[in-house]
């Protein structure tokens, strides 16, 4: 007999202690060989003045069994609280966030019934690195952070899951017109890496669009890798377009540790009420099951719930009039589900996963790179200023008094927008104000005299809040233009 394996398990808050409940009587029914260790995360923790949402002796346990079935929670509001599912994704390195969107139509509603495409989210970085400041009274910055190597990882992680399943197309999907260095990176690195997949078809959208044509034609789409913010909104339209988000299951997956859950919240409006559908949490640790090698349970479990929703028995949120037989809560669909262990479904394909044992996350090959030649050429000087009606030509005429063996104000933005000089007289400006300083030939500058700058800037009175180096790599601007520079 398979000796159990032993994973971490999180019943979380409001409907989460209600649908780990019921997921966890479907594995065991089907003979899931697993051993639980409950840990506490969530709402209960912070409110004792941990700020992560997690005990330490939960990461002990991660540590250990390398699997987390993880059950939604509530992060109490206000500030000082960190998200724990960004938290738990980047302590353990998950950075591939895997989420399958497919219609199961008739029995769950959908226009658009041919509907099966699995959308793979960068989980580490982006926006979602949440570093941000408050830099003068009116404006606050986040930081959008973006590199190779972590770029490159969620792009051959979903190669090497199209290659294994069997998919035919992947596309990529940024906003690489606007953000064209950070955005632009990713799209650089897709299609770097395509080259080495030639038997699968790839193609670029930019975001917009591409989340357009999600909410319009969703079986367009098979593979979709793409940056963080951009994934967790476009995973939940194409969840809701298939049916509905309470189905949707995902996996976040490191080179170690894979965590699985549902996509949708904690849902506090209807904790306890027993109406909550289990099945976005079921579909998350079928994912586990794959994961840690029992895809035959895996199999079995999904084949039965499929039977499930074929038989018309339904949860309130995607029940319907005319198709559904049964209205049902929680634990009375698992008991269905259960009921149903050893069936298939009639009418949608049978459930088929992967055999092979084990699977990691997968530590992706990181392409051997010679380091560009890096040279310092220019300095952005922010400024916290709002004198003098904030005209433009007031700080301006100011700040071209400060030289620095030759590096001289060159122009100044406000929210990005050229002001000075030739600045529009229509164009609203901000407390926040970017001075960028050049020697006039664009040549190589050195520390010394951006500290010389800091020093005059300051001797005229001005507030400075930040500096940004401005880089060449291999000759290569490393840094955008101004919006009419």
């Amino acid at each position: 007999m398979t000796s159990k394996r032993k994973i971490t398990v999180a019943y979380g808050d409001g409907i989460g202690p209600e649908i780990m409940k019921a997921t966890l009587a479907i594995l065991n029914a089907a003979g899931a060989q697993i051993e639980p260790d409950v840990i506490e995360i969530g709402e209960q923790v912070y409110l004792k003045g941990i700020s992560s949402g997690i005990e330490p002796r939960a990461w002990d346990s991660l540590r250990e069994t390398k699997v987390f079935l993880k059950s939604p929670i509530t992060t109490p509001q206000g500030g000082g609280f960190k998200s724990l599912n960004v938290t738990t994704r980047k302590t353990l390195g998950l950075y591939a966030n895997v989420r399958p969107c497919k219609a199961y139509s008739p029995f769950v509603k959908t226009h658009f019934p041919k509907t099966d495409l699995v959308i793979i989210r960068e989980n580490e970085e982006d926006l979602y690195a949440g570093i941000e400041h408050r830099q003068t009274d009116e404006v606050y910055q986040c930081l959008k952070l973006i590199s190779r190597p972590g770029s490159e990882k969620i792009i051959r992680y979903a190669f090497e899951y199209a290659k294994k399943y069997n998919r035919k197309k992947v596309t990529c999907m940024t906003k690489d017109n606007i953000m064209k260095l950070a955005d632009g990176l990713f799209h650089k690195v897709f299609n770097e890496v395509a080259k080495e997949y030639p038997d699968i078809e790839t193609e670029h959208k930019i975001i917009d669009i591409g989340t357009a044509l999600i909410a319009d034609r969703p079986e367009i789409f098979d593979v979709i890798v793409t940056l963080n913010l951009y994934g967790d909104i476009i995973s939940d339209v194409a969840a809701q377009v298939t049916g509905s988000v309470g189905l949707g299951g995902s996996s976040n997956v490191g080179e170690e540790v894979a965590m699985f859950e549902a996509i949708h919240g904690s849902a506090p409006d209807i904790a306890g009420m027993g109406v909550a559908n289990p099945s976005g949490l079921l579909n998350g640790a079928i994912m586990m099951l794959v994961h840690i090698g029992q895809p035959e349970v895996a199999e079995k479990i999904a084949n039965a719930w499929m039977k499930t929703l074929e038989d018309g028995i339904h949860t309130g949120d995607i029940y319907q009039e005319s198709l559904s037989k049964k209205r049902v809560g929680t634990q009375e669909f698992a008991a269905a589900v259960i009921e149903r262990l050893g069936q298939a479904p009639a009418s949608m394909p049978k459930a088929s996963f992967a055999k092979g044992g084990e699977e990691g996350g997968g530590k992706m090959r990181l392409t051997e790179r010679v380091p560009a030649k890096k040279e310092l050429i220019g300095l952005d000087v922010f400024i916290d200023w709002k004198e003098s009606g904030r005209d433009s030509n007031v700080i301006g005429d100011r700040l071209r008094q400060v030289n620095a063996d030759g590096l001289k104000m060159q122009l100044i933005t406000n929210r990005g927008v050229k002001v000075y000089p030739d600045g529009m007289k229509e164009t609203f400006c901000s407390d926040h104000w970017r001075v960028r300083f050049f020697n006039a030939d664009e040549s190589v500058i050195t520390h010394d005299q951006t500290i010389e700058i800091l020093k005059q800037v300051k001797n005229l009175g001005f507030d400075f809040i930040k500096t940004e180096n401005l880089y060449t790599f291999d000759g290569e601007r490393g840094f955008s233009l101004a919006q009419g520079e």
